[in-house]
């Protein structure tokens, strides 16, 4: 794995880890503001150039807590910085959710979106009820993470999906996005579902009996999937894998 850093206009340094080679994808780990977990070549889809920008505020990249409009922005100087045109946006988690955001903020940026596991584009109480209740078998690994920035992206989030044009760009966006749920996830995949049959370049697949954080319990598998979706940008029926 190498790395590079890149400054933003506000003079913020960001870590970001490459490796491979082949076209761009760029990974996103989840949180909101924990350190980036996927950076490894194990976990890198195979026949891709793989960058990992670390959000910044958090681990090696400086700065602190921000808005989900500055992380875009961060994304946009990282790939500005790297020469590249377009991109694979894949994300984990909380990730998944921060690259729909790019895909809608920067469409001519993104070749097409690959979101596993995420939350989804909502504040639910039975999704939230559902969840909790399941954590205390799966509490998941331990990942540092700032508290200041996770709670900043959170209400950045928030202010996001109460926004008025939120679901008509959805309904209007030409990013082809992938969504895949972990079968075992504590985490309901409805929300995934909805953002699949919403979006004209959508589709759901399932990945089965895998928990969220199956790139820790299941690499190799991690490793397909990933490689498989990245591959693969046509529109396309939901199915499981």
């Amino acid at each position: 794995m190498d790395s590079a850093i890149v400054t933003t206009p506000d003079g913020a340094r960001l870590h970001v880890g490459v490796c491979g080679a082949g076209p761009d994808v760029v990974v996103l780990s989840g949180g909101p503001g924990a350190v980036h977990y996927l950076e490894s070549d194990e976990l890198a889809p195979q026949g891709f150039r793989a960058w990992f920008p670390e959000p910044r505020g958090v681990g090696r990249s400086g700065g602190g807590p921000h808005t989900m409009a500055h992380a875009v922005a961060d994304l946009e100087e990282v790939r500005r910085a790297a020469g590249i045109e377009r991109w694979t946006v894949l994300g984990h988690s909380w990730g998944s959710d921060l690259a729909v955001r790019y895909a809608l903020d920067r469409p001519e940026s993104v070749v097409q979106v690959v979101g596993i596991a995420g939350h989804g584009l909502h504040k639910d109480r039975s999704w939230s009820a559902e969840y909790e209740a399941g954590k205390a078998a799966d509490p998941g690994p331990d990942i540092a993470w700032s508290a200041e920035v996770y709670a900043a992206l959170q209400e950045s989030f928030l202010d996001w999906i109460h926004e008025p044009g939120l679901w008509r760009g959805l309904a209007d966006s030409r990013v082809p996005m992938a969504f895949l749920a972990a079968g075992a996830d504590i985490r309901p995949s409805w929300p995934l579902a909805q953002l699949a049959e919403l979006v004209p370049g959508g589709r759901l697949e399932t990945v089965p009996d895998v928990p969220h954080d199956f790139w820790q319990t299941h690499p190799e598998l991690w490793r397909e999937v990933v490689t498989a979706a990245c591959r693969r940008p046509e529109f396309g029926p939901s199915h499981s894998l």
